[in-house]
This record gives C-alpha cells, sequence and structure tokens, in this order.
C-alpha cells in the first residue's frame, strides 16, 4: 500500500498496518489486539478511527477502488484501440494485485471469510464494475472499429477476467512466491488472437 511523503495520518497508519499484518501472515485471520499492537495504540484508539474492523477492511477496499477506477478511466480516455485497453486494465489489475500482496488477500476473499457479509458483497462490486468495463470497450469496438470477438462481448469479457482473477487466486495461494505478471504478456497476446475475430 502506498505511502504518501506527508506524515501518514493515525487512520491512514492503520489501514496500513492491517495491509502489512495481511501480507506477513497468508491465511491467518488479524485481530483488533494484534492490529491494535502493530500500531502502537490501545484497541479503544482503534475503534475511535474506526468503529468496526468492517470498516478498516471498508477503507483497504476503497482504497483498492480508487487506485484501479481512476486508472481505468485514464487507459478507456487516452488508449484509442480497444485490445490495448482490454490488455492494459488486465496488466493494472495484476500489477496492482503483485505490488499490493496483502491487500490482494481481500480481492480473493481469503481476508475476509467469517467478516460481515457487506465486505464480500463489495469485492464482488468491485470485479463487476470491471467486467462490465471490459464488456463496454467490446461493444464499442465493433461499433468504432470494425473490431468483433468470437464469442459475445459478455462471454469474452468474462474470459478475459477469470483469466486474470485465476492468477491473481495463484499469488495468494503461492504465499505472494508466484508472481501473476511472470508470463502474463506471452499469455495475453495468445488469448487477444484467440478472442478477436481474424478478419477483424
Amino acid at each position: 500500500m502506498a505511502i504518501s511523503e506527508r506524515k501518514a495520518s493515525r487512520k491512514e497508519q492503520i489501514l496500513q498496518a492491517l495491509a502489512h499484518m495481511l501480507e506477513a501472515s497468508p491465511g491467518g485471520r488479524i485481530t483488533t489486539a494484534a492490529l491494535a499492537k502493530e500500531v502502537g495504540v490501545s484497541e479503544a484508539a482503534l475503534y475511535r478511527h474506526f468503529p468496526s474492523k468492517a470498516k478498516m477492511f471498508e477503507g483497504l477496499i476503497e482504497f483498492i477502488e480508487t487506485s484501479l477506477f481512476s486508472r481505468i478511466s485514464l487507459i478507456v480516455k487516452e488508449e484509442p484501440d480497444s485490445t490495448t485497453q482490454c490488455g492494459q486494465i488486465l496488466h493494472l489489475l495484476l500489477g496492482f494485485s503483485e505490488k499490493n500482496p496483502g491487500i490482494t488477500r481481500i480481492l480473493t476473499g481469503d481476508a475476509i471469510t467469517g467478516e460481515t457479509d457487506r465486505l464480500r458483497q463489495r469485492v464482488i462490486q468491485l470485479f463487476d464494475r470491471i467486467e462490465t468495463q471490459l464488456k463496454q470497450i467490446l461493444r464499442e469496438a465493433e461499433l468504432k472499429e470494425g473490431k468483433r470477438t468470437q464469442l459475445s462481448a459478455t462471454q469474452s469479457a468474462n474470459l478475459m477476467l477469470s483469466a486474470a482473477e485465476g492468477r491473481i487466486c495463484q499469488y495468494v495461494r503461492s504465499g505472494f512466491k508466484r508472481s501473476p505478471m511472470e508470463g502474463w504478456d506471452e499469455q495475453w497476446h495468445l488469448l487477444a488472437q484467440a478472442l478477436f475475430r481474424a478478419n477483424a
């Protein structure tokens, strides 16, 4: 999780500590007592900034959303080619996961097992937004570029995101040893060739 150059606020320190603990103990469950010790404050002090542990996880999910969707908007705005847009969005998702291993446990659902269902729904919505964006790019590609996919835009977008999600899951399952970026460029090149019709 990126640390700003200015002195981090206590809320940011708590979120950074939570992200670090998620990375340091893959598969482990984080308690507020352990988190308070990591930050160097009392549990009561934690709750002054966040009313619940769920709110802390929501803070990390907001960080993920802001980081990804601000960049996705730029990709869509600045890159004219639809295939490249899709590739860059998936590359962004995988690169973000590699740089933020602890937070990636939230994306796979591993870190929020047993927490409030609201968190799980929020992660589902995050991936749904990415898939919808990919689908929209593919639909516009046919109108603007005359490009068509072998499958429907819905199926193609789902296949793309499934490939990226699989790599993210492998990354978490390996204890962050298996990089989600390793060999991805070659795999994406092959996937893109298969997805788009040869006469596009």
